[in-house]
This record gives structure tokens, C-alpha cells and sequence, in this order.
């Protein structure tokens, strides 16, 4: 059984193009107009889809880390879950971002941190719901998002294999429309943490299930070798300014790295071919101009029986080439040939003995 996710009637297979994931998160700063501003820079990118994340936060955050002092340069409050509060959007705001995405053309979802968010998100009927990392192994939760049937998408961030086929074998019985992003949850990650490898692992341990790459590398490279090696979602981070307050701006695309990244993945597929070698008609004049063919080193007399000194390989090849050079040696010319004319086998004949 062949491999397919299905988000918003985009159906995505080892033979798609990547489904590319413009994660806002709260790079929106907590403004609904540069949200906006952000899916529309998603779309013009290219992207198939933009997402948020939803938190409940007085149910999510225990009292000691709602109310702890949050002082630093990215905070929006003096406490951890006033800083939250202030990036969360509502009903109102969701309604209207739900709206603006559909007459942009591109789909829009959100991450469920929590129960309470992933009911709120079920009521918008939202098309996908997105499972963080830390959550992979909160069993309770996925169960839940699952029986609400819609697809899934569950990061993989700070796991083990184990803890990924129990969250499989949790989520597949109730809801088959899975799918499993390879993460490392380092923000940003680099290159020697990346261990892009687990994709292989990842599609060959779950042979029905779309894999892909919540990617948090500070550049574009490493979502066009996940697709390669059979990622078919990418997730990243998108922003309109790098230098923006809030902590995920500084390994966030801006648009024109956004748009380079989805150029290149749509080329990929292209280029990775069907894998049968074949001659394309525009490499016949460049292989003409600089391949060899088989001529005469020398002006050479009819009835010469040709020797490794009487031949040359030169270009254009527009005659025999060199691997015929054994079916042209010993044999005897038929007519005088000049130098740097062509050998062929019709002014050839067999030396008689």
C-alpha cells in the first residue's frame, strides 16, 4: 500500500511535491495584522499551508511556571503566563485569520499544546492538527486529537524509536491519517544535530506512514536533502524580520529564504528524474562538440593497413567513436584519407592474408 497523507484535498505521496508548513507560531507578536501580513508573505512564497500554536494556558502551565518572572528581552509580560497570554489569540481572531487564509488560497491549522486548545481548534474545524514534540509521549492527549479524525502530524523532537511506535501505536488504530516529522528540538539545531539518517529509519520502520522534517537549521539546505532522502513535509519558521523581539524569529526564514527553499524543493523533484539513464536531446549538441571520434593522425594512401600511429581522437564527434578503435585497427583502407578526416567503416576492408 503505497504512502499518501491527505491535508485540505492536498494529498501528499513519495511522488508529490513537498508539502511545505510556514510555522508563525507567535512570530505574530501577538498582532492579529502581522499575522496576517505572515500568511500572505507564506503564500506568496509558496507554501501549502500556514500554522499557529494553541495553548490553554492557565491549564497547560502548572501556578509556579505561569507566575514565575519572565524578564528578558523577547518577554511581552512580567510573568511566564502573562508573556503567553499576550501572544494568544481567541475565538474572534482565529475566525478572522480562518477567513483571511481562505481567501488567500492556502490552508491554515494550529498545533493543540493541550486538550481544552485541541477542542477549541475541533469547534473551528480546523483540516490538520499538529502534535509538538514534547507532546509525543503525552498519550492522552494524542488519543484525543486523534478521535476527533482529522489528520495528524506529530513531531519527533528529543525521542526514541520506542517512544515513537508507542504514540503510533496509539494514534494508527484510531486514526490512520498519521504522519511523523523527524525534529531535533534545538532551536536552532545545527548541522552535526540534525542526523537527517532518521528519515531513512523513520520511512522504513513505518512503511505506510508520510515522513518528514520539522526543520529548525538556520538555512535552506537541510530541507532540500531531507526531501531527498523521502521527507515529504517540511515544517519552518517564518518571519518578516529576523531582528523582530520573541525567541523564534533569530532561526526563522524571512520571505526571500522561504521562497528559495520552496523554489529549490519543487526543482528536486524535477531533477531526482525516474532514475532510468537516458541520452536528452539537449545534451546532443554539447556531447557532439566535446566527445572524440576516431580520424587519421596522418594523410594516409589507399591500401594502408592502419596501426595505433595512423589514428587520433579528436573532437567534434562526428564519426566512429573510440571504442570502435579495435574494429579499426589491421584493417586495410579502401581510398586515401587525409589527416584529421574521419575513420569509417565503409572505406574499411578486411587485409587479405
Amino acid at each position: 500500500m503505497p504512502r499518501t497523507f491527505t491535508i485540505d484535498q492536498t494529498t501528499i505521496s513519495d511522488a508529490s511535491d513537498c508539502y511545505v508548513i510556514a510555522e508563525i507560531g507567535h512570530n505574530h507578536q501577538g498582532d492579529v495584522e502581522k499575522c496576517k501580513a505572515l500568511f500572505r508573505a507564506a503564500r506568496d512564497c509558496g507554501a501549502d499551508a500556514v500554522k499557529l500554536q494553541k495553548r490553554d494556558n492557565r491549564s497547560l502551565f502548572t501556578a509556579a511556571m505561569f507566575n514565575k518572572p519572565y524578564e528578558n528581552e523577547h518577554s511581552f509580560g512580567a510573568t511566564y503566563g502573562e508573556h503567553r497570554e499576550f501572544l494568544e489569540f481567541g475565538r474572534d481572531e482565529y475566525v478572522e485569520l480562518q477567513r483571511y487564509a481562505r481567501d488567500l488560497g492556502i490552508t491554515f491549522f494550529a498545533t493543540a499544546f493541550d486538550v481544552p486548545s485541541a477542542n477549541f481548534l475541533a469547534e473551528l474545524e480546523m483540516p490538520c492538527y499538529k502534535i509538538a514534540s514534547a507532546d509525543l509521549k503525552n498519550i492522552p492527549l494524542l488519543q484525543h486529537v486523534a478521535r476527533i479524525g482529522k489528520p495528524m502530524i506529530v513531531s519527533t523532537g528529543g525521542a526514541l524509536m520506542e517512544d515513537i511506535q508507542r504514540a503510533y501505536d496509539a494514534v494508527a488504530p484510531i486514526n490512520p491519517q498519521l504522519a511523523f516529522l523527524h525534529c531535533t528540538a534545538t532551536y536552532p539545531t545545527q548541522p552535526e544535530e540534525m542526523n537527517l539518517r532518521v528519515i531513512t529509519t523513520l520511512r522504513e520502520r513505518f512503511p505506510e506512514t508520510v515522513i518528514g522534517l520539522s526543520d529548525h537549521y538556520n538555512g535552506i539546505a537541510m530541507s532540500v536533502a531531507a526531501y531527498v532522502l523521502g521527507a515529504r513535509i517540511i515544517e519552518k519558521h517564518l518571519t518578516l524580520n529576523h531582528t523582530w523581539k520573541g525567541t523564534d524569529h533569530a532561526l526563522s526564514l524571512e520571505p526571500i529564504g522561504m521562497s528559495k527553499m520552496i523554489r529549490d524543493l519543487r526543482r528536486t523533484r524535477i531533477a531526482l528524474g525516474d532514475g532510468i539513464k537516458r541520452v536528452l536531446p539537449a545534451e546532443a549538441g554539447p556531447i557532439r562538440k566535446m566527445g572524440k571520434m576516431i580520424v587519421a593522425a596522418r594523410d594516409l594512401p589507399a591500401g594502408h593497413v592502419l596501426t595505433a600511429r595512423d589514428v587520433a581522437f579528436k573532437s567534434p564527434a562526428e564519426g566512429l567513436p573510440p571504442f570502435e578503435i579495435d574494429r579499426v585497427l589491421g584493417r586495410a583502407l579502401k581510398q586515401p584519407l587525409a589527416a584529421d578526416e574521419p575513420v569509417r567503416f565503409e572505406i574499411l576492408e578486411e587485409v587479405r592474408r
